[in-house]
Order: structure tokens, then sequence, then C-alpha cells
């Protein structure tokens, strides 16, 4: 198990070492860019969901404005 906490500390230090290098060059501190990616998360992620109801919603209207007709003489 020791192996596995070795790994998992290795890629911490690594991706924070990611922040830490856009940070230097963008120059702020990296705790900025930590939250910074944590938001965009967020906000990606509510993006997408509130895009699939809006199209939910456009095709149900779409469906109760264009009704299938079978026939010419169905009006």
């Amino acid at each position: 198990m020791k192996w596995f906490y070795n790994l998992l500390l290795y890629f911490q230090k690594r991706g924070y070492y990611v922040c830490q290098r856009i940070a230097d060059r963008l120059g702020i501190r990296a705790k900025i860019v930590r939250t910074s990616f944590i938001y965009l998360t967020f906000v990606t992620v509510g993006f997408g969901f509130a895009l699939y109801l809006f199209l939910a919603f456009w095709m149900r209207i779409k469906d109760i404005i264009y009704t299938k007709r079978s026939s010419v003489f169905d009006l």
C-alpha cells in the first residue's frame, strides 16, 4: 500500500507544479490558478446541463407546434 501513496504523492506534486509554472508565467499566485481551474470545471459542467435542458425544452415545444399528420385530410 505504501507504493500507492508514493505514486499518489508523485502525481500530486507534479500536478501542482503545473499550476505553479502557469502562475509563475502569468505573474500571479498558484492558489488563484488552482481555484480558477476548479471554478472553470463547475461552470463547464453547469453549462452542459443547462444546454441539455434548453435543447429538451426546445424539442418539446417543436413537437407541440409541429404535429405529424398522416394525410392531407387531417387538418
